[in-house]
């Protein structure tokens, strides 16, 4: 209804002989904000909450390709990731950080953060991806810009004991494990953490069988508390590869889709440094306070931003698939 009144304001507004017409004009801007803002709330109406958007998270940093300002740029967003912590007063510690030895410990070859505060996966899930960073290294004497990347991976915390592992936390498939199909090896930890933790096999390492994913833990002294971190890492990364596979397959049998959003391996955002701008290439958004961006302050907008992105790509892929169970349904007749 309201995009039929827009169609008669803008016809009204347009005909210069209407005594109607600078009323007409100015009916046109607040029209269009109703319009948006019904779209916007049917959009919302018909996408569900995210089947593990109740969760507390775990973070995981990594760096990817530019080698050792590749660590640099993974110590950035971990410091980046902490500070938004803060600011949003959730409750959080630190399970793995590894420094990089190569440049003086200033670097990080992996970061883990453990999220406490529930519905932090609701809102953290959209950090993950491939980030990129475009900037002039410290060590380079020539100023030349390189480019780096960093892989962040979110992941659901759905249980962190073998009980809750083989039966699941709730009826969803997707979180259910068989232990049985779990490999679990303990070691001595090696590599940085002091006198003690070498002295017991406290490291473990769990292999989930059907899917290859490996977790390794071994920052805690007690191998009962690394076993416990890294069943619930194991759990959400094992869930995390089921709901995208359902995904992908349901969008691959969409009439008329050939891609919609971007996957874990693409690049998700642009950090670049030279021009003081963080461009986020889901949704299109950039912003202009690189400094302030890294601190924490302004990334809340930024995915906020995101959110309103994935609730549109949330409808394609709830159109892709009905037309999936469609399809099964007319294969049966």
């Amino acid at each position: 209804m309201r995009s039929s009144n827009l169609r008669e304001l803008r016809v009204l507004a347009s005909d210069p002989e209407s005594d109607l017409s600078s009323m007409a004009a100015d009916d046109i801007p607040p029209t269009i904000d109703q319009i948006r803002t019904s779209s916007a709330a049917l959009t919302t109406s018909l996408v569900p909450r995210h089947q593990f958007a109740a969760f507390p998270c775990t973070i995981e940093i990594r760096p990817g390709t530019g080698g050792s300002e590749a660590t640099l740029f993974a110590n950035d967003l971990y410091k980046m990731y902490t500070s938004l912590l803060g600011t949003l007063r959730w409750q959080s510690s630190v399970i793995s950080y590894q420094t990089h030895n190569e440049i003086g410990g200033e670097g990080c070859s992996e970061a883990i953060i453990s999220v406490s505060t529930p519905e932090s996966y609701d809102l953290l899930r959209h950090e993950a991806g491939v980030h990129r960073v475009q900037r002039i290294p410290a060590t380079e004497n020539k100023g030349r810009t390189h480019t780096s990347t960093a892989t962040v991976m979110v992941l659901p915390k759905l249980g962190d004991d073998e009980g809750d592992f083989e039966h699941g936390t709730d009826d969803d498939p997707l979180a259910q494990i068989d232990m049985k199909e779990v490999k679990v090896d303990v070691m001595r930890a090696s590599g940085a953490g002091g006198q003690h933790v070498n002295r017991t096999e406290s490291a473990v390492r769990m292999t989930h069988i059907p899917t290859g994913i490996v977790v390794a833990i071994q920052d805690s002294r007690s191998q009962h508390k690394n076993r416990s971190s890294a069943l619930t890492i194991l759990k959400a990364k094992v869930a995390e590869k089921r709901r995208k596979e359902k995904e992908e397959e349901a969008l691959s049998m969409r009439r008329g889709v050939v891609k919609v959003g971007a996957g874990r391996s693409d690049k998700i955002r642009t950090y670049n440094f030279t021009q003081n701008r963080v461009t986020d290439h889901r949704s299109g958004q950039s912003n202009h306070d690189l400094p302030r961006l890294m601190e924490g302050d302004g990334l809340i907008a930024m995915i906020e931003g995101v959110q309103e992105w994935d609730k549109q790509r949330s409808v394609e892929v709830m159109l892709a698939l009905q037309e999936m169970e469609d399809l099964k349904k007319d294969s049966k007749k």
